[in-house]
């Protein structure tokens, strides 16, 4: 049986409070949130610049003040890749390939947040997050035309599009800068850093950080560079080779080449030892465990056994190993590995700055980026390796459970757009439901149970998932009816 039980929409925030039984995950009201409206860059065309399907790029902007007023964060979207026509063409059709599938409203957190006490270095700066549209992390100069389907590969002008944008509006007299990315977003920074020091005053100081986008070139389970082709056939699918370092470039048939050691800009590399999509992508992506022997210990790191264990170890070992040279002869990088199951963590304020934020040698993220952009301190901070650190949050795509309930809360309004209430976040942790803002975030630490959203409305009905999760047995007494 089907039954939806429609709720009051102000009694929304409250059951979901009710229903994850964990009220220290759900950020009140009275807690940030930033919101932050979207703009469209109106004459990207004359730059070529489109997403995927055509439509014009965008960003959002968050005026900085006082002593930040002359300085800028910019900060790349991430969101994986599309490396052939089709999966673009499918990209296109969703939110990571067209602004006009897009929220319009982006909730500013963690390095982004406006709140001195949740950002303490960066809140009073000019904040800018780009939106990522077009599938090669900024990167691509090409276009798709068989007479039938049209895909624009254009990240790199979009990039320039949206800096030549900005630059009236103070970009071009800033005083300090950091060029961040998460993710997908994270490479884009390896590949526009240097860039960005041409397109500044000369007396700017840029800085650059990375994310989880220090993606290592490794074999996967089965003996493969999985990841390897995956980027040979996206780098040639969107013409991505003429905007790559050149000098990288000259040296591509060296081994264990990464382009961090090309990049002359001060950069900072935050990464988990075992970061959870190259755990799952490039280590033991599905086409290298077909069995699913892998299942469980993907989902929960607690149900690996010894020797997958091992394996993992090797990947952290694999890490360090790669940024060995940074570490030992960089004067003015910086770096926090910590041994979180984890993948972004400077985006939400939960890992970012707070009171049970992940640590190495008791200093949070936050602390450890502020400390080497200020020069307050040589910051390069690795962690002991799994299971030793206890104030991970283990962010992972798909949290260990037993069972998953849904419920469903729906609010009607005919007059409602669907893309603008209820809009899912990053891994989809994050929900903005008509302008208020939920976040949560996953801590698969224990017992403790989680949300996920996720959209599923008509043209009059905004529907929002409620997985409750990590709970055995029937599902938790509410006022909801139960969805089969």
């Amino acid at each position: 049986m089907n039954v939806k039980t429609v709720l009051n929409f102000d009694m929304m925030l409250n059951l979901l409070l009710f229903l994850a039984f964990a009220p220290s995950c759900i950020h009140s009201e009275s807690e940030e949130q930033l919101l932050v409206g979207m703009t469209l860059v109106r004459n990207a065309t004359a730059y070529g610049a489109r997403c995927l399907d055509g439509s014009l790029p965008a960003y959002h902007l968050h005026r900085g003040f006082g002593a930040g007023a002359n300085n800028w964060i910019l900060q790349f979207e991430g969101g994986g890749w599309c490396n052939d026509v089709s999966s673009c063409l499918e990209r296109a059709k969703t939110r990571r390939g067209s602004t006009r599938l897009m929220s319009k409203l982006e909730l500013f957190s963690g390095i982004l947040s406006n709140n001195a006490s949740l950002n303490p270095d960066f809140y009073n700066w000019n904040r800018v997050k780009l939106r990522y549209c077009d599938g090669a992390s900024f990167s691509g100069d090409s276009k798709f035309d068989n007479g039938t389907s049209l895909l624009y590969f254009r990240g790199q002008k979009i990039w320039e599009a949206i800096i030549h944008d900005l630059l009236p509006k103070g970009l071009a007299s800033a005083s300090k800068a950091l060029l961040s990315g998460c993710s997908a977003g994270g490479l884009a920074t390896f590949l526009h850093c240097d860039s960005l020091t041409n397109m500044l005053p000369s007396n700017a100081s840029l800085k650059c950080l990375s994310d989880a986008g220090f993606f290592l070139d490794v074999r996967d389970m089965s003996s493969n560079y999985s990841m390897r082709s995956f980027y040979h056939d996206l780098v040639a699918l969107q013409g991505i080779e003429k905007n790559l370092n050149q000098n990288c470039m000259r040296s591509i048939n060296q081994p264990e080449l990464y382009a961090l050691q090309y990049i002359t800009t001060p950069y900072f590399i935050l990464n988990s030892a075992y970061d959870v999509f190259q755990f799952h992508h490039s280590l033991v992506p599905p086409s290298a465990d077909l069995h699913g022997h892998w299942n469980s210990c993907k989902l929960n790191p607690a149900a690996c056994d010894a020797n997958q264990i091992d394996v993992l170890q090797g990947m952290r070992h694999d890490m360090l190993a790669a940024l060995k040279s940074f570490y030992k002869n960089s004067t003015s990088g910086g770096l926090f590995i910590n041994s979180c199951f984890a993948h972004c963590q400077s985006e939400s304020r939960d890992t970012w700055f707070a009171a049970d934020s992940p640590r190495i040698h008791n200093k949070t993220i936050a602390e450890a980026v502020g400390d080497w952009y200020f020069d307050r301190g040589v910051t390069k901070e690795i962690d002991c390796a799994y299971p030793c650190d206890s104030t991970c949050h283990n962010l992972i795509p798909s949290s260990p459970q037993i069972h998953s309930h849904p419920f469903h809360v729906s609010h009607h309004d005919s007059n409602s757009n669907p893309s603008t209430l209820l809009t899912p976040g990053h891994n989809g942790d994050r929900g903005v439901v008509d302008e208020a803002s939920i976040e949560v975030v996953r801590r698969p630490r224990g017992d403790g149970q989680s949300l996920s959203f996720s959209s599923d409305g008509g043209d009059s009905t905004i529907t929002m998932v409620v997985m409750v999760q990590n709970i055995v047995g029937p599902p938790p007494s509410t006022n909801l009816s139960w969805v089969r």
